[in-house]
């Protein structure tokens, strides 16, 4: 089974709803994510997720018609494996320190820098819709982050802080080896291959941290590993057929769901100044996901 790009006939509202559903599935693998750390340790609450997440996607991928990757692919996975290992440890360390809004607010910081990691490494060119629509991003988080964080921040807190921006500067380079590994492999495989390499990374350090957690911990631990597979397929295929340079500003709508599950289930109040960023975030999104690409590519991206 193939895809392909859009064509310069079609428009980019089809891969961008699929990342943005993507990115929807991520923000409640991230809620998960920070229960599971306060109660078990950044460290052991990543590691068993990705344990869970090689049986769910190893039970898929063994059971389809696969080929071998090509060399091309695997050195892309085993940075992206690396990166991600280190990514997520800083991530969900932090977030056990800091509200869940404004640890993914923090984050956004990340789609900015991709956006001129995409015209460097991926060489495609910025438009001016692009750019726009990453500044209404960043203002939008301007305007949260400066309405929750306007309290004096403990030394942990400040710890935190720092995690999650040092894990927003390799997501940021993470979003660009993204699209550049959904041009030459499919959703699965790379789903496969990601969730191997990052946990092969963690085991590295298990004889020294790793715990094995409680039966009663499983179930979170294997929803967090399915929700995180769902929008990785969905963020791949998105990848797939539209530019990265129009998708990284939807990066931004992950706030939305932030503060809806912050307020659910962590109890972190919304104020008006994160309605407002919000406004403004949602602007940048449909400024993104209304825009055609100029020129059409088409490239074969196989499906398992």
């Amino acid at each position: 089974m193939t895809g392909h790009i859009a064509s310069d006939k079609g428009s980019i509202l089809l891969p961008a709803l699929a990342v943005l559903a993507g990115l929807a599935f991520f923000s409640a693998m991230d809620a998960v994510m920070k229960d599971l750390s306060i109660a078990l340790g950044a460290y052991n609450a990543v590691l068993w997720r990705y344990a869970a997440g090689v049986v769910l996607v190893s039970a898929i991928y063994f059971s389809r018609r696969r080929k071998r990757p090509s060399r091309a692919a695997m050195r892309l996975y085993l940075i992206r494996g690396v990166l991600i290992a280190v990514m997520a440890f800083l991530f969900f360390w932090g977030l056990v320190r800091v509200p869940l809004a404004e640890g993914v607010a923090l984050s956004f910081i990340a789609p900015l820098i991709a956006l001129y990691l995409a015209a460097v490494l991926l060489k495609e060119s910025i438009g001016r819709n692009a750019i726009f629509a990453s500044l209404l991003g960043i203002a939008g988080v301007v305007v949260i982050v400066l309405g929750k964080m306007g309290s004096e921040f403990g030394p942990e807190a400040q710890w935190g802080v720092a995690a999650i921006l040092l894990s927003a500067s390799a997501y940021a380079y993470n979003l660009v080896l993204q699209r550049q590994m959904a041009l030459i492999a499919g959703p699965m495989e790379i789903a496969f291959f990601q969730n191997i390499i990052v946990f092969i990374c963690l085991l590295l350090v298990a004889p020294f941290f790793a715990v094995v957690p409680a039966i009663g911990h499983w179930p979170a631990l294997t929803g967090a590993a399915a929700l995180a597979i769902v929008s990785l397929l969905l963020v791949t295929w998105g990848y797939a057929r539209a530019e990265a340079q129009y998708l990284v500003s939807l990066e931004y709508s992950a706030f939305i769901w932030a503060a809806i599950f912050g307020w659910y289930f962590f109890g972190e109040a919304v104020t008006w100044m994160t309605v407002a960023g919000t406004v403004l975030i949602v602007a940048g999104c449909l400024l993104v996901a209304m825009r055609r690409p100029k020129k059409a590519k088409t490239v074969e991206a196989a499906v398992g």
